[in-house]
């Protein structure tokens, strides 16, 4: 494996158990507010003292394991507030809403 393989796995490594957390932080956040985009749980998040910014990819790469995991699905598109552009809704899939 070259240098840099190396030190990308090496950092995924360091930061794999906030990821676990940001994760369930993600998944609680859409069961407590509802149907969100990707923007709006980053900026929750920032909101919350979580992250330094509410820049979304806090959140997006987070949908996309739990929507990997079955946890979170897409329920639809909206235009974002902040950029005008068509973005994903996501929601906590049914079975995970029914368990708590």
């Amino acid at each position: 494996m070259n240098i840099s393989g190396e030190t990308r796995r090496e950092s995924y490594h360091a930061v794999l158990p906030n990821i676990n957390i940001r994760q369930e932080v993600v998944l609680k956040i859409l069961k407590e507010w509802g149907d969100m985009t990707a923007q709006e749980i980053a900026y929750i998040l920032h909101w919350s003292g979580l992250t330094p910014s509410d820049e979304r990819n806090y959140a997006a790469p987070r949908l996309t394991e739990l929507k990997q995991a079955g946890k979170v699905r897409e329920t639809g598109k909206k235009i974002c507030d902040r950029t005008g552009r068509t973005v994903t809704v996501w929601s906590a899939s049914a079975l995970v809403r029914g368990k708590e």
